[in-house]
This record gives C-alpha cells, sequence and structure tokens, in this order.
C-alpha cells in the first residue's frame, strides 16, 4: 500500500487537531470523504507514520518523511504564470524571511484570487479551500511545498519552521 499525496495533509490536519473528531467531521474539514479519511489513515499506519492504537502521528517519522520523503515522491515543479494563493517561500509564513520576485512567486492555482504567480500543483486538489479556511493548516502546507520545490535555503528554512509547529501542536 503506497501512501497518496493527500494522506499527507491528513497527517498534518491530525497533528493541528485539538481532540479526537469522527471520520466524517475530519473529512468535512480536509473536503474529503470519511472512507477517503479512514483509508489515509490506514496508509498512515501501514507507512509507520501513524500509531494504530493511540491515532496519533509519529511526529518524528512525519517529519523525516516530510524532509526527506516528500520532495521525491511528490515532486513538483513551477508551471504556467496563473491566479491564486502564494505558497512555499511566498507564503506569509516564509515571505518575510526571504527576497523574491512577486511575478515568480509559487501559488496553487484559485480562480478567486487576484495574485499572481507560477503555478505550483497542490499535494492534494482540495488544498487551496483548505488553506483559505484554515491559517494553521494553510502554514504547514506552504512550508511542506517549500521542501517540495525550494532550494536549500528555502528548504533548510522550511524544515526549521516545520519542527517548531509540529512540536509544538498535539
Amino acid at each position: 500500500m503506497y501512501l497518496k499525496p493527500q494522506d499527507i495533509v491528513l497527517a498534518l490536519s491530525l497533528i493541528c487537531q485539538k481532540s479526537p473528531t469522527s471520520y466524517a467531521e475530519k473529512g468535512r474539514v480536509l473536503r474529503m470523504s470519511a472512507s477517503e479519511v479512514h483509508a489515509g489513515e490506514g496508509r498512515l499506519v501501514t507507512a509507520r507514520l501513524l500509531d494504530s492504537e493511540k491515532k496519533m502521528v509519529r511526529k518524528a517519522a512525519l517529519m523525516e518523511f516530510l524532509v526527506h520523503g516528500v520532495p521525491y515522491a511528490f515532486a513538483t515543479a513551477p508551471k504556467e504564470f496563473t491566479r491564486g494563493i502564494p505558497t512555499a517561500w511566498a507564503a506569509p509564513v516564509l515571505a518575510n524571511q526571504l527576497s523574491f520576485s512577486d511575478q515568480n512567486q509559487p501559488i496553487w492555482p484559485d480562480p478567486e484570487s487576484n495574485i499572481q504567480g507560477l503555478a505550483i500543483e497542490p499535494l492534494y486538489r482540495n488544498v487551496p479551500e483548505i488553506a483559505k479556511n484554515d491559517s494553521q493548516m494553510y502554514e504547514l502546507l506552504a512550508l511542506v511545498d517549500a521542501l517540495r520545490i525550494g532550494r536549500s535555503r528555502e528548504k533548510k528554512l522550511a524544515e526549521e519552521a516545520l519542527k517548531i509547529r509540529i512540536k509544538t501542536n498535539g
């Protein structure tokens, strides 16, 4: 059984949740079906990223996979110029630490946005909607994108920021 990109989104969501919720509630928040959430948790358990008994994310293992696995397993590259939501180093979580051209900023395509940049395929199709409704998830997902598409400096900053956020949640 292989991990799917939405499983990473689910793992990050599990870290952010304050108390256990039903599959249906998790699905509502992540814009997935309850069965997708259930299957995702099963894949996370198989990958040893989720403790099957406690239903808690194994933070050290997840962090290791985010840094060393996600950039290869779920690789992407900037594409066409479009409108959308800033991600990676263009997202607020990293934007003040780096200088970059607004024209070449990475974004998740979103027709409702007025911000322009280069399209980055999100980990999961619903990531832009999740990010619009949850600032904590937006930060985590943008940092994961910095790991997916960034150069050494961006990856290092993203890794440090992710470690802090993952350690302090849950």
